[in-house]
């Protein structure tokens, strides 16, 4: 059950990134060699980003022992709640952006990990470091390659359901917080 967990968890955080990469893709006609650096950039921020969150919820996790699977639950629950009320509101011009420099897609890479990070203090206190490290590597990976997938995809025009796919992601990560609430309450 952990290594489906750390996929869902790992497919719930990256669909803003693939959301990105997509669009990114469409409206600015990149090359490949440009959509690699950014899904690379992506995966090494949403890797990093929730192993930094870890390190801190182990640090509290002697603390809050006692109310961790609560902590985690919460912070599960606004994540996703926030992902589906973001996909469910009118959409916002953001403007366009330059993405011919790297110093983007490292503004593009914080942005797009931020829940990213609140996730991985959940981690901290629900997991052992080891098992953190495994779920950061599934986490980086699987960003990476989805969003290639959208770079891909936003080359071929193909449209991306982008309000659907925030909505699933924001009820997979209520979802785990829900499973992690059940699992400390029946098994503790």
């Amino acid at each position: 059950m952990f290594i489906t967990t750390a996929i869902l968890l790992a497919l719930a955080l990256c669909v803003d990134s693939f959301v990105v990469s997509t669009t990114s893709a469409f409206k600015t006609k990149m090359t490949y060699r440009r959509g690699m650096l950014m899904a690379l950039v992506f995966a090494v921020f949403q890797g990093s980003l929730p192993l930094l969150g870890a390190l801190l919820g182990t640090a509290f996790r002697a603390w809050m022992e006692s109310i961790d699977h609560w902590v985690a639950f919460a912070l599960l629950l606004l994540v996703g709640g926030k992902m589906i009320f973001d996909a469910i509101r009118p959409p916002r011009d953001g403007g366009s952006l330059d993405l011919s420099k790297f110093m983007v897609f490292c503004v593009l890479g914080i942005a797009t990990s931020i829940d990213a990070f609140v996730v991985g203090i959940s981690m901290g206190l629900d997991y052992t470091m080891s098992q953190v490290f495994i779920i950061v590597g599934i986490i980086a990976a699987t960003t990476f390659v989805v969003s290639m997938a959208g770079v891909f995809l936003g080359k071929r025009n193909v449209p991306v359901p982008e309000r659907l796919a925030s909505v699933l992601a924001g009820v997979v990560l209520i979802g785990l917080g829900v499973y992690t609430l059940i699992e400390h309450q029946v098994f503790a």
